[in-house]
């Protein structure tokens, strides 16, 4: 089957957003995390702070990894003092995992962080391409529900 100039152009775009995406999501991650935790515990971290404890299993479900993997990122934020792990209320079986005070304000500074360094990006913007950008804020978001 023939490839179709339309079918080219967009390859091209979609390639393109995604490395430019890429791109974005790298350097909002280097601004906000100065001590190099891994992608794998900053995401751990970042589903503890949405859904509260949960139990190993459960995390390495939602991240699509084994639970051994993901028990060793876990005690990684244990032993850094991210972490804290307490019995389940139900099962003795199984432990939770909940972010401590210093993880919670970990997760709420590199927040912080990230805003602030799209900020000043933004604003480093002439107006016309901020315009554009804004513009274009419904179209991604509509995008990630497709």
């Amino acid at each position: 089957m023939p490839v179709e100039p339309a079918d080219t152009a967009l390859e091209i775009v979609v390639a393109e957003l995604a490395l430019a995406m890429r791109h974005l999501v790298r350097r909002l991650r280097a601004e906000a995390n100065p001590n190099a935790l891994t992608l794998s515990q900053l995401a751990a971290m970042a589903r503890l702070a949405e859904y509260g404890a949960l139990t190993t299993a459960d995390l390495a479900r939602a991240e699509c990894i084994k639970p051994q993997s993901m028990g060793a990122i876990l005690g990684s934020l244990e032993r850094d003092g991210l972490v804290l792990r307490t019995p389940h209320p139900t099962d003795g079986r199984q432990i939770l995992f909940a972010l401590t005070t210093l993880g919670k304000e970990e997760h709420r500074r590199r927040g912080i962080a990230k805003r602030a360094w799209l900020l000043a990006a933004l604003a480093k913007l002439p107006a016309g391409e901020l315009a554009a950008l804004t513009a274009a804020i419904p179209l991604i978001k509509r995008l990630g529900d497709l």
